[in-house]
């Protein structure tokens, strides 16, 4: 990809997540990026296909992320604590408006979009899944496709309900009790053995 777009897309993604989509308007985007609209034009069709960039290319950094992370030969366990150690970071840059906007008024984006990062999660955690039982660290009579399923249909459903607030969905005290009682009920008691003997490591990975 262009060096040019890559750099707008990174910058619009910014004023997106701070701002929401549907009040940010091209021109917006041109003054916040101190260039003109004819530049944004060069390298994207319109404002549905800008959005719809910056979304893909956000997926393709997190999955870049992923890579990196199963390719450190680590245990399942402690891969898991580096996966959601970048769920963590997503969360904080997390703004509801943003994907109530995407859900509204681009629905069918939306639903791509969706599609595309329910694939990828629900590949991560199944691996993980299979990974942890070859080790003998997560029970070896789970389900890993139910069990990978059950997690990203929990995932979503947090952030499509108002059983919790925007400030709850984002803490990191929300974040530790849904990892913990994630890892909780896979553990076999090998896992339990090794997370309880580095349980100080990894609390201090998830703060």
């Amino acid at each position: 990809m262009n060096p040019k777009a890559i750099s707008i897309l990174e910058k619009v993604g910014k004023i997106y997540h701070r701002y929401g989509i549907k009040s940010v308007t091209m021109d917006d985007v041109a003054r916040q990026l101190g260039i003109s609209k004819k530049t944004i034009y060069e390298f994207f069709n319109d404002k549905e296909d800008l959005i719809r960039q910056v979304l893909l290319f956000e997926h393709d950094h997190n999955c870049v992320y992923l890579k990196d992370i199963e390719g450190k030969q680590l245990n399942a366990i402690e891969e898991l604590f580096e996966v959601y150690k970048m769920i963590n970071i997503m969360l904080r840059e997390f703004n509801p408006s943003m994907e109530y906007d995407i859900r509204k008024y681009y629905p069918n984006l939306f639903l791509k979009i969706r599609d595309i990062r329910r694939k990828r999660m629900m590949e991560s955690v199944y691996n993980n899944l299979n990974q942890g039982k070859k080790e003998g660290l997560y029970r070896r009579e789970l389900d890993s496709r139910i069990i990978a399923k059950l997690h990203v249909y929990r995932t979503e459903s947090l952030f499509d309900n108002d059983m919790f607030t925007t400030e709850e969905l984002t803490s990191l005290k929300m974040f530790h009790e849904v990892f913990l009682y994630h890892l909780h009920g896979i553990l076999s008691h090998e896992g339990r053995a090794f997370f309880e003997s580095n349980f100080d490591k990894f609390k201090a990975t998830l703060l």
